[in-house]
């Protein structure tokens, strides 16, 4: 295949769904209106979990959760009770879009990309992610990149430091900053940078939903009407839409233009507290119930006599404690079946405080994965379908929170997200469904004219 010189540049919007950017605020953006009208876009299915951490690895390897071993932030490691160890860009066994392009001499530029840290070689740059632990890390490939990153940031801001606070000034405050940096650094890139692909992903959308989603969405459990607030995340779309207008007109027509979120958000109607909900079922026995709500990870289990036991997130991750897998294991393997559809079935059929079904989803890893590498959650669960976030604490005697237990949230994560997509031949705007977030990789490649790895499991859009 004749390898081409066309360009792709990439715009990773986190978190940003369809029902705001396109059913809601569209006319009050100008610059992506304009972008959208001579594109393919619409909503893009994320994967399950639809959660960041794996989601941008998917989108990027068109791979799998399942195939990746990679079930969110934090896995297990191992078949004790440890607890879960966060994951990193060393977990990450498969060819990303850049490694691709990378071995048949394609530059890229790849900045703020979740899971890139720490940083791996590449034919060109990077610029590690929020995920990093602070920028005294080595977070730039080649190490000597930093010092250029601060220079023309003014010292480089990964994230937004307890964007799950109270103190809403400081967060808006911070959520610019770190957003006018990565784009300033992002344009100074394309300039000063050779590249045939670039790649860019901003947190702030994401930040800004989970600290002040109750401000304007009137549906929302704790809306507050007339709150100065009111606009928080409407403003910050009006500024992402003029940095996005400034960054995409430094690029030449043969550039394809790829705009995409990797997964949605909408309001956090509730917290349901899973372990509390285990032990009033009889499936978890503590040594002692504590006096204040506690983290999972500080109780004392009495593991001879609890059967499951579950983490908090955005999505619930369901553990069995299986004889001759787990330590002190109580399920029998003949039985592990016909017990797992007897939670399903009990999960499926969670209320909310009135005893009305909330709706919750609950999925074996095996449905829904090709292959399940690493060591999977035995269920993982979307209470109410994503309304509610999974809450891991023990100690309120309910199971049901209007809190999340790690700091305010207003928002939970949702299963859509966007893509908009414009190549050089810009015909008029088309709505496109079924894509979903494997279809970007090998779109990818195709458009420079890449065969796309065999195993790569999207298709070209």
């Amino acid at each position: 295949m004749v390898v081409n010189k066309k360009k792709v540049f990439v715009l990773g919007l986190d978190s940003i769904p369809p029902e705001l950017l396109f059913d809601r605020w569209l006319d009050q953006l100008p610059n992506l209106k304009r972008l959208i009208s001579n594109s393919v876009y619409g909503e893009m299915e994320s994967t399950i979990p639809a959660i960041t951490c794996p989601a941008w690895m998917s989108m990027m390897t068109s791979v799998n959760p399942g195939r990746l071993g990679i079930y969110g932030f934090r896995n297990r490691s191992s078949y004790d009770y440890d607890g879960l160890s966060f994951v990193n860009s060393r977990a990450v066994k498969f060819n990303t879009v850049w490694d691709v392009l990378s071995k048949i001499g394609k530059k890229a530029v790849v900045i703020g990309v979740p899971m890139t840290y720490p940083p791996q070689p590449l034919n060109g740059c990077m610029v590690t992610c929020f995920m990093t632990p602070d920028t005294k890390s080595e977070y730039t490939y080649p190490p000597e990149l930093k010092n250029e990153v601060e220079a023309v940031t003014n010292g480089y801001m990964l994230d937004v430091d307890e964007f799950r606070s109270d103190n809403k000034d400081n967060i808006l405050k911070a959520i610019y900053e770190m957003t006018e940096k990565r784009f300033r650094l992002t344009r100074h890139f394309m300039r000063s940078k050779e590249w045939d692909f670039f790649m860019m992903v901003e947190m702030g959308p994401d930040r800004i939903h989970h600290a002040f989603w109750k401000y304007f969405d009137e549906n929302h459990p704790k809306y507050t009407p007339g709150s100065k607030y009111q606009n928080a995340i409407l403003d910050y779309y009006k500024y992402l839409d003029k940095e996005i207008g400034e960054t995409i007109g430094l690029l030449s027509e043969d550039t394809m233009i790829i705009i995409v979120s990797d997964h949605g958000a909408k309001k956090m109607v509730g917290g349901i507290c899973i372990n509390e909900w285990l032990i009033q079922n009889g499936y978890m026995k503590l040594v002692q119930y504590p006096s204040e709500s506690t983290p999972f990870n500080k109780l004392v289990v009495d593991w001879e006599n609890t059967k499951v036991w579950g983490e908090g997130g955005y999505y619930g991750r369901i553990f069995m404690n299986v004889k001759g897998r787990e330590p002190k294991g109580v399920i029998a393997q003949s039985h592990y079946e016909h017990f797992r559809n007897e939670l399903i079935k009990k999960l499926e059929d969670l209320r909310d405080e009135n005893g009305k079904s909330i709706n919750t989803k609950v999925f074996k890893p095996e449905d829904i994965y090709s292959e399940c590498n690493g060591i999977p959650p035995d269920l993982i669960v979307y209470y109410g379908n994503l309304d509610w976030r999974s809450i891991g604490s023990v100690g309120t005697k309910t199971i049901w929170a209007s809190e999340n237990d790690t700091g305010p949230d207003d928002a939970n994560h949702s299963q859509y997200g966007i893509f908009i997509m414009q190549d050089s031949r810009k015909q008029p705007g088309m709505q496109r469904k079924g894509v979903t977030i494997y279809d970007i990789a090998p779109t990818i490649l195709n458009y420079m004219g890449v065969k796309a790895p065999d195993d790569m499991e999207g298709k070209i859009i």
